[in-house]
């Protein structure tokens, strides 16, 4: 089973980013190009029944998988990075996290009107940042068709956030 696969891959590092915090490390998983197959695969089935018009990937694990599976869907793939560090003309959404606060970006020109969109990244935590990056996505007309995500932190019910944007909400891994 990929989720079994999936977390027998990971590696969990103790006290990172700071003390008391258990990370889940995904990046044992690039090192099995099996395993990043088989990811893409089951993300591009998971969405079949959906007309997606692009993927939208979170800075900057979200890169990873979401750019292989624009690919594999044959639609574009579209950067949202943080700020200052997209080069031509952008929209911008300026977010609180639990200890600050944050702005992501994206270019002006990168959804077409009614376009539907994946957002796509590494992990769903608390949905901040997908959540605005749904917002971008909607401030250039386009439509969320759905979420996908390797990793989540059901504990945190960032998918209880991201519902309002859409109920198609895809976790490979759930801890």
């Amino acid at each position: 089973m990929l989720e079994q696969k999936i977390k027998d891959t990971i590696r969990d590092v103790k006290d990172f980013p700071k003390p008391g915090i258990l990370f889940k490390d995904i990046t044992p998983i690039f090192h099995n190009q099996e395993l990043c197959n088989e990811i893409v695969a089951e993300f591009a089935n998971r969405f079949s029944n959906e007309k997606i018009d692009a993927i939208v990937g979170v800075e900057s694990r979200g890169f990873l998988f979401g750019f292989a599976l624009a690919n594999k869907l044959n639609v574009p793939f579209i950067l949202v990075r943080k700020a200052g560090k997209l080069p031509y003309e952008t929209i911008s959404y300026s977010y609180n996290l639990e200890y600050g606060s944050a702005k992501i970006e994206m270019q002006v020109d990168d959804i077409k009107k009614g376009w539907k969109v994946i957002i796509h990244d590494d992990l769903l935590a608390t949905g901040g940042t997908a959540e605005a990056a749904s917002i971008l996505v909607q401030m250039q007309g386009g439509y969320i068709a759905g979420f996908a995500f390797v990793l989540e932190l059901d504990f945190l019910k960032g998918k209880e956030r991201l519902a309002q944007y859409s109920p198609n909400i895809v976790s490979l891994v759930n801890y």
